[in-house]
């Protein structure tokens, strides 16, 4: 055996990452063709919003239920299953020709965008290597980002040169390109068992495959802490994680992260219209300004927490820094240019946290329950998704103007809370004694 090589672990992380940015580009897909679609068939906002809702709950039901069988025969299959179900669904959006097929298509989609991030966590935490696993997952964030920037372009572009229904085939024809990538790729994206055999250097002395193997379990157990649930049935283990406080502070961690993230990417735009004044091009401007330097700030979290094993500390600061620009930026005090520069100091504040967030995560993730772990918590980024929107334009109507932006504070410091929490219970974990539950 022997450990991945500097170059086989950025294989892995690049191909990751660019599975990971279909899933936020087929995030899109749909609402950018909502005026090709009302202008063809009448359908108003109501029927069209129902089309992404469906596609948004049927992977958060996917989500945390798919995560099992991430564990059960790995990430790599389950990664293809997810891209065939988005070039299904595009096809299906490209020939169809009244609103059944339309909703066909979004709970096809759902359930393949359902799988994603339990599988590629699951890739990651199990081949990369410890000490790159900061940038794995800086690099996994910035090109979800990435992938929700190029959506627009890429299927206006397709709209202006001919249809919509083009537009759509464009789309799975992306994914399918991807596809092959995956299946071309697929030794990178085995469990590690199998890869270290079909890798295994043959010129090896015992000594140092020993010395390897040794290494790769101290990492392992240092990363999973006490319970393992590898050999453990799909029920017992759902029991065991629902049991661990540390799981249901991730999951309203990252509940009340989506629900600051949502206030910010629906409501900053008229807000800095009301409150500076600001017209809406500029304020278009500055919210793209925000998502660039989250992802910005990704990248550079990930050199920070490569560095720092204290990653709730990371976490915590961060999101404290974001959620008090925004908390300050309602006061509606400062000058418009100084406002737009605190939206986007939040949003790279934001982004820095996300590589230690996931090695927060990954320590009190149980051996053999690593898909299963982040498909349960990332499902609350659904719920937050779900929740932030509907609760914010309540506000608003109700005459609270700054409510988006001070809500948006004050769930991002809830959410360093809950970072906090998360960090005690791992830490609580590791000066427990190791067991191991049977199947």
């Amino acid at each position: 055996m022997r450990l991945p090589s500097l170059h086989t672990d950025w294989k892995i992380i690049g191909l990751v990452g660019v599975i990971h940015m279909s899933s936020h580009f087929f995030q899109l897909v749909l609402p950018t063709l909502y005026l090709s679609l009302a202008h063809d068939y009448g359908y108003d906002f109501t029927q069209l919003g129902l089309l992404v809702s469906t596609f948004f709950l049927v992977s958060c039901l996917g989500q945390a239920s798919s995560g099992f069988v991430v564990d059960r025969i790995g990430g790599g299959p389950v990664m293809r299953f997810g891209l065939l179900s988005f070039v299904i669904a595009a096809c299906l959006i490209a020939i169809s020709d009244s609103y059944g097929t339309l909703l066909l298509a979004a709970l096809i989609g759902g359930l393949g965008n359902s799988i994603f991030h339990p599988a590629d966590y699951a890739v990651l935490n199990d081949r990369v290597s410890h000490h790159r696993l900061g940038h794995a997952f800086s690099v996994h964030g910035f090109t979800g980002n990435l992938g929700w920037a190029l959506t627009p372009v890429y299927m206006a572009f397709l709209i202006y040169l001919f249809n919509w229904r083009v537009a759509a085939f464009g789309a799975g024809a992306l994914v399918a390109v991807i596809l092959a990538m995956a299946w071309l790729g697929r030794d990178l994206l085995a469990p590690s068992e199998v890869a270290v055999s079909a890798q295994a250097d043959e010129t090896a002395s015992p000594a140092s495959v020993k010395a390897a193997e040794k290494a790769s379990q101290e990492e392992a157990q240092t990363a999973t802490g006490s319970i393992d649930l590898s050999n453990s049935g799909a029920w017992q283990t759902l029991t065991i994680l629902v049991s661990q406080p540390a799981l249901w502070g991730a999951f309203l961690f990252f509940a009340c992260t989506t629900i600051a993230m949502s206030s910010v990417q629906n409501y900053t735009i008229p807000m800095l219209g009301q409150v500076y004044g600001i017209d809406k091009v500029l304020a278009g401007m500055t919210l793209s300004s925000y998502m660039l330097l989250a992802a910005a700030g990704m990248l550079a979290g990930g050199f920070v927490a490569g560095a720092n094993p204290k990653s709730e500390r990371i976490v915590a600061i961060s999101l404290v820094l974001a959620g008090a620009f925004l908390v300050v930026l309602a006061t509606g005090w400062f000058p418009r240019p100084i406002a737009m520069a605190l939206v986007a100091l939040a949003g790279f504040c934001s982004g820095v946290s996300a590589p230690s967030r996931d090695m927060l995560i990954r320590r009190v993730t149980p051996k053999g329950a690593t898909g299963t772990v982040y498909g349960l918590v990332y499902s609350g980024m659904d719920v937050g998704s779900s929740l932030g929107p509907f609760l914010f334009g309540f506000m608003l109507d109700m005459g609270l103007s700054l409510a988006p932006w001070i809500g948006a504070g004050m769930a991002f410091v809830a959410a360093a809370g809950f970072a906090l929490w998360v960090a005690h219970a791992a830490n609580a974990g590791a000066t427990a004694r190791p067991q191991t539950v049977a199947g």
